[in-house]
């Protein structure tokens, strides 16, 4: 699982020239492919998913799989999560965008969706982490297989508590075989 770098710079937070993605962390053995919109400034700049630190996406897999993924660095997060069979791309491989909010997203261009099962071939399932990337369903719905729309690790998602955020994950993990 390898990443590439962003081919524009990550300034203030005002940038509007084109954002490029980051490459997507899946393996032969991925079941569950977890996409998000587009990441944020901070998961750009660290180069990242879910670099933001009051995101709960790695604190969520910590309480579910009973490790500690916050503590560890990057690399060992992104190990574990392959490990376990889970993947993580995003819908939108470029946009223009001023700050993180997935509201201020423009001109976005979607990630090679289709290819999903032919990059993991165990593919069971896809979840979409939060709103904006679930606007890509009917993308995703026609792989053929399940398609689960989750809440928003974001922390911008303040109205569900990390614990109702908690059972919504535990249950999609649950139902393709991650916990």
């Amino acid at each position: 699982m390898t990443q590439r770098s962003s081919s524009k710079p990550i300034d203030s937070g005002d940038a509007v020239d084109r954002l490029d993605s980051l490459a997507p962390m899946l393996s032969p053995h991925t079941r569950l492919v977890v996409l998000g919109s587009f990441p944020g400034i901070a998961s750009l700049r660290a180069q990242q998913y879910y670099a933001h630190p009051r995101n709960q996406f790695w604190p969520l897999l910590s309480a579910l799989w009973g490790v500690d993924l916050v503590g560890v660095p990057y690399a060992l997060r992104v190990a574990e999560a392959s490990a376990r069979g889970l993947g993580l791309w995003d819908v939108y491989a470029s946009c223009r965008r001023a700050g993180s909010l997935d509201s201020a997203i423009r001109d976005a261009v979607f990630n090679d969706l289709a290819s999903l099962k032919q990059r993991a071939p165990q593919l069971r399932a896809v979840a979409h982490n939060g709103g904006e990337s679930a606007r890509a369903m009917r993308h995703t719905q026609a792989l053929g297989i399940a398609v689960v729309r989750l809440p928003s690790t974001s922390p911008a998602n303040a109205s569900w508590s990390f614990d109702r955020k908690l059972a919504a994950w535990r249950a999609a993990f649950v139902d393709h075989g991650l916990v």
